[in-house]
C-alpha cells in the first residue's frame, strides 16, 4: 500500500493550516503531488517551502471555497500542472459557538457559506473530471457533530449531518457505477486554532473546555492516509477519529 498514492494529485482545501495543512505534508509524503488552496498566500507558501524541502511536490491556489469560480480556476490550474486529478480532500471549514438566543446570524451565515456552499463548490468544480476519467477520490471532512448534537452549536452540527448527508448521496448515486470513490471523515475534537476564532462570549467557553481533551491535526491526517491507501476494490465510507477520553 506504500505505493499507492506515488505519482497521484491531490487538491486539499483549507490547507493552510490545521487538518489541511497536516495532511498535505503526510500525504505528499506517501508521494502524492499537492495543490494547496487556501486565502492565506503566506501561509501556503511557506507549507509549500516545507513540503518540498521535505523532498515532496506541491503548488497552490489562493481562492475562497465560497466561490464557485474560485475552484474551478483551482481545477484548471491543476489539470494544467498535473494532467489530472486523483483526490479532493474536502477540509475547509468554520465552527463557531453561540447559543440560539444569541440569534447570531452573521456567524451562522459563515458557516453555511464554508461548511456548505463551499464543499458543494468543490464538488462542482472536480466532479466533471472524475466523472469523465470514471476515477478518483472525494474525501469530505465531517465531524462527530454531524453525528451527536450537543449545546452552543447548533448550526455548525447542521452543516456537518449535511455534509453527511450529501456524502453518502454522492456516494450511492454517482460513485459506485462510475469507479469514483466517496469517503467521509468525521473528527471529534481536534487541536487546529479552532477555538481562538470563537468571538461569542458563551461560545468562547464553551470551546476552550472542549479544547482541553483535544487530539492532533496529524491524527485526521493519518486516518487520511488510510482511507487513500486502499486498493481499488475497498472503499472506506466512514471513519469517526476522537480523543480517547470523548464520550460524545
Amino acid at each position: 500500500m506504500a505505493t499507492i498514492l506515488k505519482g497521484s494529485v491531490t487538491i486539499i482545501t483549507g490547507a493552510s493550516s490545521g487538518i489541511g495543512a497536516a495532511t498535505a505534508k503526510t500525504l505528499a509524503g506517501a508521494g502524492s503531488k499537492i495543490v494547496l488552496v487556501a486565502r492565506n498566500q503566506q501561509k501556503v507558501e511557506a507549507l509549500k517551502s516545507e513540503i518540498e524541502n521535505a523532498g515532496g511536490v506541491a503548488e497552490f491556489q489562493i481562492a475562497d471555497v465560497t466561490k464557485l469560480e474560485d475552484l474551478k480556476r483551482v481545477v484548471e490550474f491543476t489539470l494544467e500542472k498535473f494532467g489530472k486529478i486523483d483526490n479532493l480532500v474536502n477540509n475547509a471549514g468554520l465552527m463557531l459557538f453561540s447559543y440560539w438566543k444569541d440569534a447570531a446570524v452573521d456567524e451562522w451565515q459563515k458557516m453555511v457559506d464554508t461548511n456548505i456552499t463551499g464543499y458543494l463548490n468543490a464538488i462542482a468544480a472536480v466532479l466533471p473530471k472524475l466523472l469523465e476519467q470514471k476515477s478518483g477520490h472525494i474525501i469530505n471532512m465531517g465531524s462527530v457533530a454531524g453525528i451527536n448534537i450537543g449545546k452552543g452549536a447548533g448550526i455548525y452540527h447542521g452543516t456537518k449531518f449535511f455534509v453527511k448527508a450529501i456524502t453518502e448521496s454522492l456516494r450511492k448515486e454517482v460513485a459506485v457505477q462510475n469507479g469514483i470513490k466517496i469517503s467521509l471523515i468525521s473528527p471529534g475534537v481536534i487541536n487546529t486554532g479552532w477555538a481562538e476564532k470563537v468571538t461569542n462570549e458563551e461560545g468562547s467557553k464553551i470551546a476552550e473546555q472542549l479544547n482541553k481533551e483535544a487530539i492532533e491535526s496529524i491524527d485526521v491526517a493519518n486516518a487520511v492516509l488510510f482511507v487513500l491507501q486502499q486498493p481499488d476494490n475497498v472503499l472506506v465510507n466512514d471513519i469517526v477519529i476522537s480523543p480517547t477520553v470523548q464520550n460524545w
